[in-house]
């Protein structure tokens, strides 16, 4: 079981990110006389963590409960690199149908000191009919100070 959890935060933590969102040209856009916007993505950076121990609550009504603290890390991307704080965590989920949720709060410390707060909520559904793949859903939100280096340039 602990290598599932285990698994489960290294898949949402080291997950490559790709953002921001552009998008296509208005060439690219026109399909059948409507307009559809295309969108790409852009690789920004990569993310390891190092994790604490695992604390299990136990099961509610609504699933099995975990806590695993961040304690540190690293990210690198092609404009940016730094480092994970510790004092984050990755708050889980498992409801009683298998679906996990995860709740992930932690720090980001560029190399030139600026301070970025993540949040990341996953949603994981896996079949139980093992044909079907697996739905996964992360929203990641990223807050920097806004005079940070190109802050809203993108």
């Amino acid at each position: 079981m602990s290598k599932i959890i285990l698994m489960l935060l290294f898949t949402a933590l080291s997950l490559t990110l790709f953002i921001p969102i552009t998008f296509a040209s208005e060439a690219e856009s026109q399909f059948q006389g409507t307009d559809v916007k295309m969108l790409h993505a852009e690789h920004v950076f990569d993310t390891n963590v190092t994790i604490g121990g695992l604390l299990n609550f136990g099961k509610s009504k609504y699933g099995e409960r975990r806590i695993i603290p961040i304690t540190g890390g690293k990210f690198k991307g092609p404009e940016i690199e730094g480092e994970v704080l510790p004092g984050g965590a990755d708050w889980q989920l498992t409801g009683p149908e298998g679906d996990v949720e995860l709740y992930e709060r932690y720090t980001l410390k560029t190399n030139d000191a600026v301070l970025i707060q993540v949040t990341n909520r996953v949603l994981m559904h896996m079949s139980n009919d093992g044909k079907t793949p697996p739905y996964n859903r992360s929203v990641i939100d990223f807050k920097a100070p806004s005079e940070s280096k190109d802050a809203g340039s993108k």
